[in-house]
């Protein structure tokens, strides 16, 4: 194996797997320098890549990869046990800083990112941070990785990425708690069946986020033009923010942001 070689602890699972796949396809990661373990020792999703090595040794893994990739719950991190001195190592977890990796795998060479669900789509937003110790070419290979599954942004402390963790690393999941609510009313208020109204709204989420994506305007520029048309999507505005609806919003990312930035010892206490 050559001196880039990437092993990814936590590859078999699902995020893993998201940001590995379009990786491998844009060439960033090369079958033969990839080693990914899991409990089982393999891993489904990489039949394209016959040359990819698969370990259920995390030790083996460390030995043989110039970059290790955490891709695991931060409940399982006390777990592994290895000394990775002198490695990158680039965590996509919440919660466990930088400071906190760097004192159990005895690195200072550390990446902290947060992808979100859309990485298997190429869409996702993905913001990261890196020590001081990382360097021009770490920071390259993380800036190329994490793009290869949407859109990577370099961010200035820490503090940044917890609340980027809430706001961006959610992917669906807010915009999910907003369809399912306009769902059930379709259903409650507009006697529409439930399959019509969900089949509905995911075609709106759909639509609408492709438009909001490529506009020129920005959203509250665009919530501006809907109003000022003083039609039915109007009354429906106008109603929400008399409701101040941007309130419980706010308090939702505030709630995310902390937790993020309550650390792993939150966990394990």
């Amino acid at each position: 194996m050559g001196l880039t070689t990437l092993g990814v602890i936590g590859g078999a699972g699902w995020l893993g797997g998201a940001l590995l796949r379009p990786a491998l396809a844009e060439g960033v990661v090369q079958e033969d320098a990839l080693v990914i373990s899991s409990r089982s020792g393999r891993a489904e999703g990489f039949e394209a890549w016959p040359g990819v090595h698969f370990t259920n040794d995390n030790a083996a893994l460390a030995a043989a990869a110039d970059i290790v990739l955490l891709s695991i719950r931060p409940q399982d991190l006390d777990a592994i046990r290895l000394d990775l001195s002198g490695k990158l190592v680039i965590s996509v977890m919440a919660m466990v800083t930088s400071a906190e990796l760097a004192s159990r795998f005895r690195t200072r060479r550390m990446i902290r990112a947060m992808p979100n669900a859309c990485a298997e789509k190429r869409l996702s937003f993905t913001p990261w941070f890196a020590s001081q110790d990382a360097t021009a070419e770490d920071c390259l290979f993380t800036e190329r990785f994490f793009a290869s599954s949407g859109e990577a942004l370099r961010v200035g402390s820490e503090a940044e990425l917890n609340y980027f963790t809430a706001l961006t690393g959610s992917g669906p999941a807010f915009l999910a708690a907003f369809a399912d609510a306009m769902i059930r009313s379709a259903v409650a208020d507009g006697g529409i069946a439930p399959a019509t109204a969900e089949r509905a709204v995911r075609r709106l989420f759909l639509g609408g986020s492709t438009l909001l994506a490529e506009a020129e305007q920005t959203p509250a520029e665009i919530v501006e033009t809907f109003v000022s048309y003083a039609g039915t999507t109007a009354a429906g505005l106008e109603t929400m923010a008399a409701a101040d609806i941007r309130t419980p919003i706010a308090k939702g990312l505030r709630a995310a942001a902390e937790q993020a930035a309550a650390g792993h010892a939150r966990l394990t206490t």
